[in-house]
């Protein structure tokens, strides 16, 4: 009788299946018409998970047999996996699958598909507890590409509430708003938010500590103990080569995980709509986030 196979050749033969099964425009990716490939190349899949050609290889292989929690989630993300699939594969690489009453950096396939079809529309994702775990070429061209920061500092609460002077801000240029006391408050209230329904979650809790003892006015604000989501404002974005760009930021929720997705677009026939067109042509041709 053989063998049943080992949970690295499972690993390995999953990530194949999955790679093979997301063609490349779910991914917002060109499709050639020299391209054999029905789904994902190796490259494609290494690219949109922020990881090594060499290291997907191994993996597929059953050399690699142990991808930390980050690359897991960030395989998820990439390969667009339903969380019934992430917790799979979560099990396969020897890792717990995320526990409900933990925040979910998981962006389900349907979300995916409509964040891919947002066209110019500067759009990103954000997790609970505002850590950015996915943006569009728009997002990177109206506001800088994130993806030169070490991932556990592309926070939107962390960049609005520095610590220190070496703090990352996720907007490389100056961003103003209309009313920038309101939407600090916004933020802060949102994530006490998220403390009732992520009560035991380590790393929003570590962000509110760390962020209570170094920066005062949030201290201040999350002295006062309100509780309200974070939904929308109006932003001027002064970018370096277009000039201003006037946009409406609007915030979606999806559902219990509560990832926000964060959408940036201008009054359809204004010369920020053009310019903000312009900033997105002349940005950088990123399709989803690395980590």
């Amino acid at each position: 009788m053989n063998a049943s196979p080992t949970s690295e050749a499972r690993l390995g033969t999953m990530i194949r299946t999955w790679r093979d099964r997301l063609p490349p425009s779910a991914a917002a990716l060109p499709v050639g018409r020299a391209r054999r490939a029905v789904g994902l190349r190796r490259e494609e899949l290494a690219e949109l998970a922020g990881v090594s050609v060499d290291y997907v290889v191994r993996l597929e292989q059953g050399r690699a047999t142990t991808p930390s929690e980050s690359v897991a989630a960030s395989l998820a993300r990439a390969l667009q996996l339903s969380n019934a699939e992430r917790d799979h594969l979560y099990r396969l690489a020897h890792l717990a699958a995320p526990a409900d009453d933990a925040i979910s950096d998981h962006i389900p396939p349907g979300v995916h598909r409509v964040l891919t079809r947002l066209g110019d529309v500067a759009a990103a994702v954000f997790a609970a507890d505002w850590q950015l775990i996915w943006w569009n070429r728009g997002w990177a061209a109206l506001l800088d590409d994130p993806s030169s920061w070490p991932p556990r500092l592309r926070n939107f609460a962390r960049s609005r509430f520095p610590t220190d002077a070496d703090t990352p801000r996720l907007a490389r240029w100056p961003v103003t708003e209309t009313d920038r006391a309101a939407t600090d408050a916004a933020v802060v209230s949102d994530l006490r938010r998220a403390t009732g329904r992520f009560p035991r979650d380590t790393r929003l809790a570590d962000l509110i500590r760390g962020l209570s003892a170094g920066n005062p006015r949030f201290a201040e604000l999350w002295a006062t103990g309100a509780v309200a989501a974070h939904r929308e404002d109006h932003k001027t974005v002064h970018h370096p080569e277009i000039g201003p760009i006037a946009v409406d930021c609007d915030t979606l929720t999806d559902g219990d995980s509560e990832l926000k997705i964060v959408i940036m677009s201008a009054v359809p026939g204004s010369p920020d709509e053009t310019k903000l067109r312009l900033a997105t042509i002349a940005g950088v041709p990123m399709a989803a986030a690395r980590q």
